[in-house]
């Protein structure tokens, strides 16, 4: 017999699946009631994750790479295209389908229009927040990193425009990416009394103290409730530790536990985490923790129509992830009873910009913020031959733009271009614009390198990230994709053994020789004195050498050992 926690699961789906009506999403309709969804249950939240600081609608492509290995082979999150639709029961050539995949991704991108926008989100959130009281909005983090106005105002135009959403409760990873002394700088300055930023896990190097509040205590209708952060645990990894060089970083697990037991003791009935970790990693977590009614996860820009509900010791945990781009805004609810959750409902609505006006005030800030750089974003580059995209285990079309500029600006042998899951999409036809290369390229280490390699390194290099990637543990796997990688060919054992995934590695027929040293060039290097120029120039300057782009071989790898899987379109 299905149960009451399983039938409100299916009604999450459901909701989902009726956004498929041509009807509801023609170019013209009346959009009024799409985004009423029944009030249910005592406690509220509202969940955005990953928006990268895109603040105007964008065009955004889903993955048709996503491979799970070992015990996550054929399972949430690692399902892509016709599969991901069976599995959540929606239909094909749908608005659903076109939120949610990567299917016929122009021809939808057409037919639906963009997605996002802060705008367009903050109707949203409004119109939630009308019908259930006390809400809390929770922000995932990289919220102010992935765009030209965010890096340009050092991420003031994302904190402006969270306020004035109304972000209860963030926690962080790119933040780190402005340093140490700006992060503080916001929190403590521009966020304060308006946003708690959250991580239990991010404490001073010397002394182990906390750097940022672990939790909050909120009422909520009468109800206590505990939001915990989880930052990123690899920050100082991912990204340039000389950031954030008195700060450490880590899963912390028993912290955890710990500060969960601090939040129950205090009085709070129900207890989420705020997780930037990845959807397989909060996974884990979830089953080896107790007291957490539900993961509100991020990172690995996942966007899963319902959780998954994990057991552990002291119950079950659900664990859902959000996607990207301001694309998405998730809707949990919890009834309580008896001092604790009984039960829930679970919604991730797509953000239709077609479908939901733009808040008014929201929009004079974002045009406010744009105003003084748009002759800048505007500037045309090229014309795009295909749609250009990024997301992928291995390889996008955008990114196979940044390698191509790469070898032919630097005169390299091989180019390397980070496995990086954030960045826009563009549909052919359309103009390449400045803002677009921004949208990819956005970094404050945005230095382009030439460096002699012998190819040993070369494929110690790609056995490193593809450790990342595909290790079986998700404790040791830190979300990005595969390395992208122009001018040489190879495969890709990913159920190998680390050391030995990467093989049959040549450079225009010809075996990588391990010892022979090679011209390579890259980007976004983590060490410390790096210098070159930035990545976005490189780029910007080769798109307008070339004009009007025709369709270019997309480098990927020849897999090995991947069969019947449900990663895979």
């Amino acid at each position: 017999m299905m149960t009451r926690r399983e039938f409100m699961s299916l009604l999450a789906a459901a909701s989902v699946a009726s956004l498929g009506s041509r009807r509801a999403f023609g170019r013209t309709p009346d959009f009024s009631s799409l985004y009423e969804i029944e009030k249910f249950g005592d406690v509220h939240f509202m969940h955005f994750t990953d928006s990268h600081a895109q603040l105007v609608p964008i065009y955004f492509r889903e993955p048709s790479v996503n491979i799970g290995i070992g015990s996550a082979k054929n399972q949430t999150p690692h399902m892509v295209g016709e599969k991901f639709l069976s599995k959540y029961g929606l239909k094909p050539g749908t608005a659903a389908a076109h939120a949610f995949t990567c299917l016929d991704f122009e021809a939808a991108a057409k037919r639906y229009g963009k997605v996002g926008g802060f705008a367009h989100l903050s109707t949203l959130v409004k119109r939630v927040r009308d019908s259930r009281p006390g809400a809390l909005l929770l922000d995932g983090g990289d919220t102010w990193q992935g765009s030209a106005t965010a890096l340009w105002t050092k991420g003031q135009d994302m904190v402006d425009a969270c306020k004035l959403l109304g972000v209860d409760v963030m926690t962080g990873h790119w933040e780190f990416t402005y340093g140490a002394e700006r992060v503080q700088e916001l929190v403590s300055g521009s966020l304060s009394g308006s946003t708690s930023f959250v991580a239990q896990n991010v404490t001073t190097s010397d002394f182990g103290d906390p750097v940022f509040e672990p939790f909050v205590l909120r009422e909520m209708n009468g109800i206590p409730v505990a939001i915990i952060g989880q930052a990123f645990p690899y920050t100082p990894v991912a990204n340039p530790s000389y950031l954030i060089p008195d700060w450490t970083f880590g899963i912390q697990e028993q912290n955890l536990q710990t500060t969960i037991d601090a939040a129950r003791s205090q009085g709070a009935q129900v207890v989420v985490l705020l997780s930037h970790n990845g959807m397989d990693v909060d996974l884990k977590l979830a089953s080896r923790v107790t007291g957490l009614d539900a993961i509100l996860g991020g990172h690995t820009h996942d966007g899963m129509p319902e959780p998954v509900l994990v057991s552990n010791a002291g119950g079950k945990t659900l664990v859902t992830n959000a996607g990207s781009n301001g694309k998405f805004l998730g809707v949990l609810d919890f009834k309580v009873s008896g001092g604790k959750a009984t039960d829930w409902k679970y919604t991730l609505l797509p953000v239709f910009s077609d479908a939901l006006p733009a808040d008014k005030e929201m929009q004079a800030l974002i045009d406010s913020v744009r105003a003084p750089y748009l002759e800048k974003l505007n500037e045309p580059l090229a014309v795009a031959g295909e749609a250009l995209y990024r997301r992928g285990n291995f390889n996008g079309t955008f990114d196979q733009l940044i390698l191509d500029a790469l070898l032919d600006v630097k005169d390299a042998e091989i180019s390397f271009s980070p496995g990086f899951r954030w960045g826009t999409s563009i549909l052919s036809g359309d103009t390449i614009r400045m803002e677009h290369v921004m949208d990819q390229t956005a970094i404050t280490y945005p230095y382009s390198t030439l460096t002699e390699m012998k190819g040993s390194m070369v494929k110690t290099i790609l056995e490193d990230v593809a450790d990342n990637l595909f290790n079986s543990d998700p404790y040791y796997q830190q979300g990005g994709d595969m390395v992208r990688v122009g001018g040489m060919d190879y495969a890709i054992d990913p159920n190998a053994a680390s050391g030995s995934r990467i093989q049959e590695m040549t450079l225009k027929g010809k075996p990588i020789e391990p010892e022979k040293l090679y011209k390579v060039a890259g980007w976004a290097p983590v060490a410390s004195g790096a210098s070159g120029e930035p990545i976005w120039d490189v780029v910007a300057g080769w798109l307008k050498s070339q004009g009007n782009l025709k369709p270019r071989e997309l480098k990927q790898p020849k897999l090995i050992g991947i069969t019947e899987n449900d990663g895979l379109a």
